[in-house]
């Protein structure tokens, strides 16, 4: 459900074609041709309010399928051929016109699947026309950029990102620490903010940070850059694996910028990375108002003629870096985050949630709604736990504090209140205690609040401070017994019984008087 809603919104807000939509979400072209169809057939229309379930039963009825024939094939020399003459042509059009020739031949996915099958055999390369604010071509620089740490003199070599405009070949580069997606989000969130504008696409490679699994015909896009590109309004279009001409713009551009920037920066030596990152910046505005050699203008200006009036406006904050987790909920229904829990509904308990996390909230999906929301705690094996998600006889357990279990063992009184004291006080966490304390308070009710202090104060003078040895007091009546004082000693007469006395005189036998 999560495709669909992309395409939808890749198809009607953001205006890409079927082909870039089908490329960016992973998925065949005729299968975006036949959700838009599904939906379009359903009455939809972006944005919509539906959740998951619901989606997939409007969009899906059960349907029946055709058998499979065998028939000729079209000249599919003669169609590539007008492929390449006429740039607006595409083979929705040659299909049309070749059913209208033979209404039995071959559905549109076969016709496509059968064109691209032949179409393998050929190997010519095709110059790429960029439309003006299209595509933002991305990468990173396989040579790094040294920096030197201050107090050890270190030196450390930081990734160079590289992106570059399609029409106007304005470039973008800044250092980082990694290619982690983080650093690979917030490249791209500050590239659009010095180009002051977004690009309806972004033509990245097969980077694991941000696409899942790399393929040829499916590439899984990593969920956070989704996210990052929905935030922007844009459209994420991975090149296909090994082939560096796809994104042919950007192989040039990070050339560029290891001959222009690395190789110009060759003789500073840089200490940090914002400092990297601003003489980075000097000969970006160096490169992009540098004059063209062919071409009029420079990349600056053909940015500002060309690019930016098409191109996206800026959101007015910029994207929060925000990370995705696939999670399930435990039979607490506790879901577990990075060593730390937080809790989700509890009739959710074995079910999966989507867990949205930055460096301040987590958030958890459950089928496209969602569910619950906590502060982010980086404590680690503790709990964050929502009453609301518990269950009642739970509510009423965690009502339980250390403080409330004191104050209740007062009323009864003050050698109770020592009991449960001692009791917590034992425990490494106090909550360990309280079903040890409860049940030393809930004697009350089988006997006295009188006879439970009496036999608390006696297992206290004993040293007996637990649930069963106060329990063993009260059954057996020890606590209407006189309490044991401590013992007094009494002088015995005895020849091996030594006093006190004996060790002063023993004392002075010894004493030397020339050294007293």
């Amino acid at each position: 459900m999560r495709k669909i809603r992309e395409i939808l919104r890749l198809v009607w807000s953001c205006g890409q074609s079927r082909r870039d939509v089908a490329r960016s979400c992973g998925v065949g072209k005729s299968t975006v041709d036949d959700m838009i169809n599904r939906a379009v057939v359903a009455g939809l229309s972006w944005p919509f309010e539906l959740d998951d379930q619901a989606l997939e039963t409007l969009l899906y009825p059960p349907v029946t399928h055709s058998s499979g024939r065998k028939l000729s094939q079209p000249d599919w020399q003669a169609l590539h051929d007008e492929l390449a003459t006429h740039k607006s042509l595409t083979l929705m059009l040659l299909w049309q016109e070749y059913k209208a020739v033979e209404p039995d031949g071959y559905q549109y996915s076969q016709f496509c699947e059968r064109y691209r099958h032949w179409r393998k055999k050929l190997d010519r390369s095709m110059r790429q026309e960029h439309q003006a604010g299209e595509k933002f071509f991305v990468d990173y620089s396989g040579q790094k950029m040294p920096i030197v740490d201050p107090a050890s003199g270190e030196v450390r070599g930081a990734e160079l990102f590289v992106g570059v405009m399609g029409a106007s070949n304005f470039t973008y580069a800044e250092a980082t620490w990694t290619q982690s997606l983080a650093d690979w989000t917030g490249s791209h969130a500050r590239a659009f903010a010095f180009m002051g504008a977004v690009p309806h696409c972004v033509v990245p490679d097969n980077l694991k940070s941000g696409v899942n699994q790399a393929c040829r015909y499916e590439p899984e896009l990593n969920q956070t850059y989704l996210e990052m590109a929905n935030h922007y309004g844009t459209a994420i279009i991975p090149t296909r694996v090994r082939h560096p001409k796809d994104k042919a713009k950007v192989e040039g551009g990070v050339l560029i910028a290891q001959r222009f920037i690395l190789a110009g920066l060759r003789k500073r030596t840089l200490f940090s990375l914002a400092e990297a990152n601003a003489a980075i910046r000097e000969r970006l505005i160096l490169l992009n108002n540098r004059l063209f050699r062919k071409l009029p203008g420079t990349r600056q200006s053909r940015l500002d003629e060309l690019d930016r009036p098409a191109m996206l406006p800026l959101p007015e904050m910029p994207y929060q870096y925000a990370q995705w987790k696939l999670a399930r909920v435990h039979i607490d229904y506790h879901i577990e985050l990075e060593g730390h829990f937080y809790s989700v509904p509890h009739r959710l308990v074995r079910e999966q949630v989507d867990a949205r996390y930055t460096e301040t909230t987590v958030e958890c999906f459950h089928k496209g709604n969602r569910v619950a929301s906590h502060p982010r705690s980086y404590v680690q094996g503790k709990h964050t736990t929502t009453p609301d998600h518990m269950p009642k006889s739970h509510r009423e357990y965690a009502e339980w504090t250390p403080q409330r279990i004191t104050a209740w063992a007062a009323t009864i009184g003050t050698a109770t209140v020592q009991v449960v004291e001692q009791v917590l006080a034992r425990r490494t966490y106090p909550e360990h205690g309280f079903r040890s304390c409860m049940g030393i308070i809930s004697l009350a009710k089988r006997f006295s609040k009188e006879r439970l202090e009496a036999a608390c104060a006696r297992a206290v003078t004993i040293k007996g401070i637990n649930y069963r040895s106060i329990k063993s007091i009260l059954e057996n009546n020890l606590d209407q017994k006189t309490l044991p004082n401590q013992m007094e000693l009494l002088p015995i007469a005895h020849e091996n019984i030594r006093g006190t006395d004996y060790y002063d005189d023993e004392r002075k036998q010894h004493v030397d008087p020339a050294n007293p």
